[in-house]
């Protein structure tokens, strides 16, 4: 296996960087301590520098105005979104351009990703289910009556699901399939109900009751949501993973200034050592989260299924971002706790991506579930 990114991939990522270069985490005007204590809506003037530089048609085809790159480059760039804790939709709508790419009829791409990748339609995905602790297809009940479908059920904690324009959410049919459907934001027989998430940005519950969507803004492939759910897994995971650099990159910073007994803080063992201790965390959380992006864009075989990796990788990203936010707020001391110290936001956005993520223990009984039905050697 070759993990050296591509030239393309390489492109996306200095754009993206170039991008977000003058975004400041701490911009925000309250400290997202409160419910409701940060804006309403994503950062629509981020967005469109987003579009602008071509950065929300990277997994869009190129008939259609894209890139046509794959989830390699859509991590690459969640990746540097999340160092400024950038509120943007880029993981929901990159991961359903994707879906849509793959799996939507000819007329459905035609009329929405042109919009997607200009940023004219942003689309944001429902992936909690009904409490956040089921599979999310399972939440919505799906059934079809001649040339449309009829979604009944409770999607919960959908990102930026008020100021979207469309939700691209998972249901199940009477066979047991999954399938997903395309549904705007404003449509008869569905309601929303404001939610906060942990880091107090805006979320909502989306209930539908007898929702009615064309044939054609569905995609029954019965695949596309396990490949939506992946990329979504691997996005968060790089979410994670941009995170967790620039808050260890905060805490060098500040232990190699804050001196006692007359030498850097940096300087001391016991400091030393919880340090380089992330650090490992980091590069592990680094290591499994391309080993299951590769999977996924490859399709390429392994000694367990796909889901292995991808489970590897949810542990690794939900222990060890947790960690790493843990030994700054420590090293920092009560400068860490200070609401005009933009430490607090990266804490906040860390519980937030691991409670998305799910509990290492979770993870680690399907991983052995996965080695009891697939024995190495």
């Amino acid at each position: 296996m070759d993990f050296t990114f591509t030239e393309e991939q390489q492109a996306a990522v200095e754009a993206a960087r170039a991008v977000f270069s003058g975004v400041a985490p701490d911009s925000v005007p309250s400290p997202a301590l409160t419910p409701g204590a940060v804006a309403d809506d994503f950062d629509r003037a981020l967005w469109r520098k987003l579009a602008d530089s071509d950065l929300l048609s990277l997994t869009i085809g190129t008939e259609h105005g894209g890139a046509g790159l794959d989830p390699i480059a859509l991590c690459l760039v969640l990746r540097e979104s999340a160092k400024v804790l950038a509120r943007v939709p880029l993981l929901e709508s990159g991961a359903a351009a994707l879906t849509l790419q793959r799996g939507a009829t000819d007329e459905l791409r035609a009329e929405v990703l042109p919009r997607i990748g200009s940023g004219a339609l942003v689309v944001t995905v429902a992936a909690q289910g009904r409490t956040g602790h089921e599979p999310a297809d399972l939440a919505v009940e799906a059934h079809q009556e001649g040339t449309e479908w009829v979604l009944d059920g409770v999607q919960t904690g959908v990102p930026w699901a008020g100021t979207a324009d469309r939700i691209l959410l998972p249901a199940h049919t009477p066979d047991g399939h999954a399938v997903l459907a395309l549904v705007p934001r404003v449509h008869p027989g569905l309601t929303l109900a404001d939610q906060i998430s942990t880091s107090g940005e805006p979320q909502a519950e989306i209930r539908l009751d007898s929702v009615r969507i064309s044939a054609r803004e569905t995609i029954t492939d019965p695949t596309a949501w396990d490949a939506l759910r992946n990329v979504l897994t691997t996005g968060t995971c790089a979410l994670a993973l941009g995170l967790g650099e620039r808050v260890l990159a905060m805490t060098s910073d500040y232990t190699s200034k804050r001196e006692q007994f007359g030498f850097p803080v940096a300087t001391f063992q016991a400091v030393a050592c919880q340090a380089a201790d992330r650090f490992i965390d980091l590069r592990a959380m680094e290591a499994t989260l391309w080993q299951a992006a590769w999977r996924i864009t490859t399709e390429a075989d392994g000694p367990l299924p796909l889901a292995g990796d991808v489970a590897v990788a949810k542990i690794w990203a939900s222990e060890g971002v947790r960690r790493v936010v843990q030994t700054a707020q420590h090293l920092h001391g009560g400068f860490g706790a200070d609401t005009d110290y933009p430490l607090h936001r990266y804490h906040a956005w860390a519980k937030q991506l691991e409670l998305s993520l799910g509990p290492a223990a979770a993870h680690e009984e399907s991983l052995g579930e996965l080695l009891a039905a697939h024995p190495l050697g």
